[in-house]
């Protein structure tokens, strides 16, 4: 037998489970192979695996009757949309795709390339844990990889893929990379399973109800977006890939754009007369970015604040807006927390951001106070100050109190500010405001009520307007909601090639 079929032997053993290429009815309702997922998300004949022969080392056990090449993980590089990316894919099939310390030395060489060639990486989820067979060499595989999580935050785009089970340890990798997607039904992460919760609080819990992908998308957080099979997940993760750049010294792809009638007169309907009504913030943006790049992240996490990507004349931006049409629009604990991560990623890989805002303030309360609502509240306001990618702010409605000065306020470093005729830049509300600073005038009238109104009408003509600030230079020109789009173009197409020099420091310390 030649060395060469030997090799060709041994390669077609390591690829069992992989062939079929073609999408048909029967992809999009059962789980993926490794190998059909790196296949489907990979440009065609791109893919070069690296380590197909390795196998791991552990003799414990019977382990040593027990190898298989590539020893549960696929590993290489590739192009998505002709960009260079690097991939691991962890195999089910094998050893339930568990960590062993090979295993984990050959998702480190791809961390450690995907850095050094300052390209995406991409991680296919799909483990039953550490390999309990290798005992503490295979934490340490763990605990290798979070360090090249680590090291490769704000260098290279990091996207992790949840298609199966990912428990104990294994959580936190993915937890350090910049985006989650979660495949419903069929993945789930949690520190500790069901059964050790039963034992510890005798609570009865499913996993999908501990970790599934609905509740990581609704009430914790963890998932940055949902997909309902293999496929979506894989399509999710090339439209995101679509938004961001290859690394933190790149810029993302500015698409081909021909400017012509850039006025959209449907906003000039948009908020409503009474400043109580709310209204769909998600309606302006749609009629501000370029029709249909609209991508929302953790859209159904802390609803009152909208964070997602979109394109402007071809450009990425990225898009932080409050929601009336939840909660107000107030800033809360979550709010806060979900929109200074997105902040962050943005200012990391040189994505211009556009603020929208209407908010009457901080949501109150006890619930919000325990919960750390001012060490959590500053989070955004760091983030933000913090950023030196171009800012923009758009006021719509309100603008109250601090809330005022955390959305991307000038104060904070925003380039520029916008405002529509409707926008109410103020301390607190008309109403709020006029009891404090007229107490005595309406509590001495023969009708306090009719004296409240009066005075309520004042302070607005005063105050609940954005003229005050433009005459301060703290809004840079009030606009007509209809030219939004136009002007918010011209404004980033000027701050294209912006530079900021911070002191020299060794990091920040953000209050986390």
């Amino acid at each position: 037998m030649t060395k060469i079929t030997t090799l060709q032997q041994k390669l077609a053993e390591a690829k069992v489970g992989g062939g079929q290429t073609r999408i048909d009815a029967q992809h999009k309702k059962r789980k993926l192979t490794a190998r059909e997922r790196i296949h489907f998300l990979m440009d065609e004949s791109s893919f070069e695996e690296i380590g197909a022969l390795v196998a791991h080392r552990c003799t414990d056990f019977g382990m040593e009757d027990q190898k298989y090449l590539g020893d549960g993980v696929v590993t290489g590089y590739g192009t998505i949309n002709g960009r260079l990316v690097y991939v691991f894919a962890q195999d089910f099939t094998v050893f339930g795709g568990s960590l062993s310390e090979t295993h984990a030395e050959k998702i480190c060489k791809i961390m450690d390339l995907a850095v050094q060639n300052g390209a995406p990486l991409i991680g296919l989820n799909d483990s039953g844990g550490a390999r309990i067979q290798e005992g503490v060499n295979s934490l340490g595989g763990y605990a290798d990889i979070f360090y090249r999580n680590v090291l490769a935050s704000g260098v290279v785009p990091q996207i992790s893929a949840i298609m199966g089970p990912c428990a104990g340890g294994a959580v936190y990798s993915p937890a350090m990379t910049d985006f989650i997607i979660m495949v419903e039904q069929s993945s789930y992460m949690f520190v500790t399973g069901p059964n050790v919760v039963k034992t510890v609080t005798n609570e009865e819990v499913s996993s999908e109800d501990l970790g599934g992908a609905s509740a990581h998308s609704t009430k914790s957080g963890v998932t940055h977006l949902t997909a309902t099979n293999d496929l979506d997940c894989i399509n999710k993760v090339k439209q995101l890939l679509s938004y961001m750049p290859q690394n933190s010294t790149d810029r993302p792809a500015h698409l081909p754009y021909t400017l012509s009638d850039e006025y959209r007169y449907e906003l000039d309907t948009m908020v409503p007369e009474n400043a109580l009504q709310p209204y769909n913030m998600k309606d302006v943006i749609a009629q501000i970015t370029d029709e249909g790049s609209f991508f929302e992240i953790q859209e159904n996490y802390a609803e009152n604040i909208i964070c997602g990507f979109a394109r402007l004349a071809g450009r990425s931006i990225g898009i932080i807006a409050n929601q009336p049409m939840s909660l107000a629009g107030v800033l809360d604990v979550n709010s806060s927390k979900k929109s200074a991560r997105f902040v962050q990623f943005c200012d990391c890989f040189n994505i211009p951001m556009l603020v929208l805002v209407d908010v009457p303030g901080f949501l109150p309360g006890t619930d919000q106070e325990w919960n750390a609502i001012i060490t959590n509240g500053a989070k955004l306001l760091f983030a933000f100050s913090e950023a030196t990618v171009p800012r923009v702010t758009l006021i719509t409605r309100k603008a109250y109190g601090g809330a005022y000065d955390v959305m991307n306020s000038k104060h904070i470093g925003a380039d520029m500010n916008f405002a529509w005729p409707t926008a109410e830049i103020a301390v607190m509300g008309a109403k709020g405001a006029s009891e404090i600073i007229f107490k005595k005038e309406i509590d001495g009238a023969t009708d306090p009520a009719a004296k409240l109104l009066e005075k309520e009408r004042e302070y607005a003509e005063t105050f609940a307007n954005p003229y005050r600030a433009a005459e301060r230079g703290f809004i840079d020109e009030v606009i007509l909601p209809n030219e939004s789009r136009r002007k918010l173009i011209k404004a980033f197409a000027m701050l294209e090639n912006k530079v900021v020099s911070r002191p020299k420091k060794k990091h920040s310390n953000i209050p986390l």
